[in-house]
């Protein structure tokens, strides 16, 4: 198999140079920097108003190429923006790139969420649940199964346990969530729209007012459990702010609930992950995200669901 080759800043300037007429001389042209957060498309800011994402491999390509249409058919339903591409091909054979306008503003780990962005990230996930499925799947867009929120409870019941032992959490907290609230909160049947997928806060556009701008990278968007970007809310936001926007996007108890728990659980098991060994994601970030999990909320205390409840 051949290795596909590492982008250098001097593969980036040249590529930026050809695509923006930019130092054609050989010299000059905009600056160019790699972006730390993330770095799966391995991504370079261009200047101060664009930014490169390059594919390192076939899938990445792919799921690259799928996100540019995407994003032109959920910018319509949306309140907040997506970003643009100005360009598009390959930096490399079978490897693509795009080069995208940037969203003025900063993320949701470096600016808090208002009231009125709360109000954004609630027209966030009703925009996505009014894109037609049909539309997205023609796009190649993927559907997932829901995740057993029990398989999760348990992986997080034996997770608990050794962040107790290095006191880094109280495992007695994770027995809220019973095997049989675990079940009353299954994914119901039919219940599957957009989702984003990954709405971390590294990807939440956010102003220094604290309204949600944009939303970034739309490359794990699939077809499934609208409770996974409740889940992503919670991390991003805290569980109150993002229990509060999914009730006012018209969601029920039950889906709200449910993100609250796969938010929970997953954030025990990735903290014990990244003290193990076996995660190399930013301590700080993790155990602040876990903090914003674990945030108590009213509604949490409610365990009675009816069977008949209507779900949007």
């Amino acid at each position: 198999m051949t290795q596909a080759p590492t982008p250098t800043a001097d593969t980036v300037r040249r590529l930026v140079r050809s695509l923006l007429k930019e130092g054609g001389d050989g010299t000059g042209g905009p600056d160019v920097r790699p972006v730390t957060e993330g770095g799966e498309h391995s991504t370079w800011w261009v200047g101060t108003r664009h930014v490169l994402r390059l594919a390192p491999d076939r899938e990445a390509s792919l799921r690259q190429r799928r996100e540019l249409r995407l994003r032109d058919v959920v910018r319509p339903h949306l309140p907040v923006a997506v970003p643009a591409s100005v360009a598009h091909g390959e930096w490399a054979p079978g490897l693509g790139y795009t080069l995208d306008t940037v969203l003025p503003g900063g993320t949701a780990e470096e600016h808090d969420v208002s009231a009125v962005g709360e109000a954004d990230l609630a027209g966030l996930l009703t925009g996505l649940r009014a894109v037609p499925a049909r539309q997205a799947e023609g796009l190649g867009v993927p559907r997932t199964a829901p995740r057993s929120l029990e398989a999760l409870r348990r992986m997080a019941v034996h997770a608990a346990e050794r962040l107790d032992a290095a006191d880094e959490f109280d495992a007695a907290r994770l027995h809220q969530l019973t095997p049989p609230a675990a079940a009353q909160l299954t994914a119901q049947p039919g219940t599957a729209v957009l989702v984003h997928h990954d709405l971390k806060g590294e990807h939440l556009v956010v102003g220094t007012d604290g309204r949600v701008r944009g939303v970034l990278d739309w490359t794990d968007a699939a077809l499934g459990d609208p409770a996974e970007d409740i889940a992503g809310l919670v991390l991003a936001v805290g569980s109150g702010a993002a229990v509060r926007a999914a009730t006012l996007a018209g969601y029920g108890a039950r889906p709200c609930l449910r993100g609250l728990w796969l938010a929970r659980c997953d954030t025990v098991i990735r903290l014990t992950d990244r003290i193990e060994g076996r995660d190399d994601s930013p301590l700080p970030l993790l155990r602040t995200q876990l903090d914003r999990a674990w945030e108590p909320i009213l509604l949490e205390r409610l365990t009675d669901f009816k069977e008949d409840e209507a779900e949007p």
